[in-house]
């Protein structure tokens, strides 16, 4: 199975890509994970933000597959318990070969990207900085893998 991120921002601090990587070089080769990064809008006390948020997400779906089932972080998601994502991530296993989350900008996603989205995950009702997500998600994608296998990683 290949996970992919697409994150809407670049040049993150080197606490993010640190602790992106920790989390992203323990991921198993069956299980295995990219991180592509979308330019963001550019924004200004004159930007219109719903056109900034849409050009984001035509950048966004430009990368998506047809044939990629598509996760959207979003604020209005469902929850999901680690013990849930496991599931999710074992039901994906022998379904689809590419799982797609889509993490937008401060801003959120575009209403197309939501569209085009399979599902809705949000990852808590906590407001985080924007560039903590990303760890967050590879983090709790490790957890979900290890409960899925039984590694000593998780514990309940």
């Amino acid at each position: 199975m290949k996970l992919k991120i697409l994150a809407v921002g670049q040049k993150m601090p080197g606490w993010v890509a640190s602790g992106y990587q920790e989390y992203a070089k323990r991921m198993p080769r069956e299980c295995s994970l990219e991180l592509i990064e979308i330019a963001p809008g550019k924004r200004t006390k004159q930007s219109n933000l719903p056109k900034v948020v849409e050009d984001e997400g035509k950048r966004i779906l430009s990368t998506i597959k047809q044939s990629d089932y598509v996760v959207a972080l979003e604020v209005k998601g469902r929850q999901w318990s680690t013990e849930g994502l496991a599931k999710k991530l074992a039901d994906w296993q022998g379904v689809t070969p590419s799982i797609v989350f889509i993490i937008g900008g401060p801003d959120g996603l575009s209403s197309e990207c939501l569209k085009r989205a399979n599902e809705q995950w949000c990852l808590s009702q906590l407001t985080f900085p924007h560039p903590l997500v990303r760890v967050v998600l590879v983090e709790q994608l490790y957890r979900g893998w290890s409960l899925m296998n039984n590694h000593p990683y998780h514990r309940e």
